[in-house]
């Protein structure tokens, strides 16, 4: 499962059992609460529960020269909370540049103007960083055992 984590809203995504495809789930709207008892922590806790999620990622938005601003912070800030709400399940930050760019023009694409992309923009991006992440764990090879040679290691999330 995969968050893309805004200001107003979080973009939620999960994928299939087989880790292949991801999809869309479900928009957030952010709460101004700041506990783990926030309203918005609570349904993504609800969310991971509810496809029994085994992973959960959240988008880490740096800069093009791979620094953190203030938008990384509040990332960041969120996946502790969420961590400690989800656990045993982990959460993990990946880089999310460009997401919500390739999300909109993927919207566009496909026939959604811009303004009716605000409701289904958090969720693209959540289901681009997921199959981001889904992507480069298939692309890991196994070089564990050189008998086996190199091959995808096919580890489920």
């Amino acid at each position: 499962m995969a968050v893309d984590v805004g200001s107003v809203r979080i973009g939620v995504a999960s994928c299939d059992p087989e880790c292949i495809l991801a999809t869309p789930v479900e928009t957030v709207p952010r709460s101004k609460e700041k506990g783990p008892d926030a309203p918005d922590i609570r349904r993504i806790v609800a969310i991971v529960e509810e496809y029994e999620a085994v992973e959960v990622i959240v988008g880490l938005p740096q800069t093009l020269r791979g620094e953190r601003g203030k938008a990384a912070d509040l990332a960041s800030a969120f996946a502790r909370r969420l961590r400690r709400a989800v656990e045993p399940v982990p959460v993990r930050m990946a880089d999310e540049r460009l997401t919500t760019v390739t999300a909109s023009r993927a919207l566009r694409e496909s026939g959604v103007k811009a303004k009716g992309q605000r409701p289904m923009i958090d969720q693209a991006a959540a289901v681009a960083i997921l199959q981001g992440w889904l992507d480069e764990r298939s692309r890991a090879v196994n070089v564990s055992d050189p008998e086996e040679g190199d091959r995808p290691t096919g580890d489920a999330l």
